[in-house]
């Protein structure tokens, strides 16, 4: 098979899975891929920009065969299952979401971003309300799943902080169900502002 940089891209996500972004070195890849690491500078330049095709990569997988919503589902519901979708695909490699931390949403340029945005234009929100709400709803994603992808911080004394042990409990507990419940707040507040209410 030849070395391109689909196969470059695919083999640095398994790469990930095993050392994580910190372990992820260009002439660790090479090494897995039996080539010497100059081959790799033929096709990417540097671990930046190979992090950039791997988190286009991501997005790619979450959001590939998105379609416009079918007749009946709101803007609500689509946008949510938007993000559902990239949450899961961030999720399927170890430290996915830090490898879209600060690509914003060059990964979602093209048919996904023009039918996201179509979608909330067509639900009433302007060009520009609309960009900013699928910037927030997409750093939203980001920001939780690293979180969510992250060691787990010591307990707190709860003796001492009863308040803030039971929060970090809370927060640390049925990550799914706090997901969906930041997600509906934002797109609650997202519905609201639509018209400036």
């Amino acid at each position: 098979m030849g070395l391109g940089r689909d196969t470059i891209v695919r083999a640095a996500l398994a790469l990930l899975d095993d050392v994580g972004l910190d372990g992820l070195t260009l002439r660790r890849l090479a090494d897995e891929l039996d080539v010497q690491a100059p081959a790799l500078y033929w096709h990417v330049k540097n671990k930046a920009e190979l992090l950039h095709d791997m988190a286009a990569a991501i997005v790619h997988d979450a959001l590939h065969d998105l379609e416009a919503p079918r007749r009946g589902e709101s803007w609500v519901d689509w946008t949510a299952d938007c993000a559902h979708r990239l949450r899961d695909a961030m999720r399927t490699h170890r430290d996915g979401a830090r490898v879209l931390s600060g690509t914003y949403l060059t990964h979602l340029s093209g048919r996904p971003l023009e039918l996201a945005l179509r979608t909330l234009c067509d639900a009433g929100f302007s060009a520009r309300d609309a960009a900013r709400g699928i910037g927030t709803v997409f750093s939203y994603v980001q920001g939780f799943t690293v979180e969510e992808q992250s060691t787990p911080q010591p307990p707190v004394d709860a003796t001492r902080f009863p308040l803030a042990a039971h929060a970090v409990t809370e927060l640390t507990h049925n990550p799914d169900a706090r997901f969906e419940h930041g997600l509906r707040l934002l797109l609650s507040g997202l519905r609201l502002s639509r018209f400036g209410g």
